[in-house]
């Protein structure tokens, strides 16, 4: 997928797990937008200006939020961990969000931010599979 971009390599997963939950989301954020534009331009390269428009569909907060319920069910305790300390996190939602999603897609991109960053790339791939294939199908 995307490899790990660090010196040192991944951190251990305890070590990520202690990372402020804030900190993984800030990681998390560009990992799971990376992903995206990344696949988009696999699945059908074209002009820019509509790949911009469905990136942007996937990586709103509204989106986010969505994408954390589709796979919820599916995450091991210590995910879901993660994920309800970036829901928690304090941070300021932008005006255009609302809370609820702010917080929630806060906690997917801390998830990605704490997969990526323990080197856990096959499962980070796999939950990214399972988000973009439900957003497709919703599409459409």
């Amino acid at each position: 997928m995307l490899g790990f971009l660090g010196r040192e390599g991944p951190l251990s997963e305890e070590r990520a797990r202690l990372l402020n939950p804030l900190q993984l989301a800030f990681v998390g954020d560009t990992v799971f937008d990376l992903y995206v534009r990344s696949h988009l331009l696999w699945r059908e390269p074209g002009q820019l200006r509509q790949l911009h428009r469905t990136a942007v569909s996937f990586v709103n907060c509204q989106a986010q939020a969505q994408a954390l319920e589709r796979i919820e069910q599916g995450l091991t305790s210590e995910e879901r961990d993660v994920c309800r300390r970036g829901r928690n996190a304090h941070s300021r939602p932008p005006r255009n969000a609302s809370p609820a999603d702010y917080a929630r897609a806060t906690g997917l991109e801390a998830l990605v931010g704490y997969l990526y960053l323990s080197g856990q790339e096959q499962r980070l791939q796999c939950l990214m599979e399972q988000i973009v294939l439900a957003h497709e199908e919703e599409a459409h």
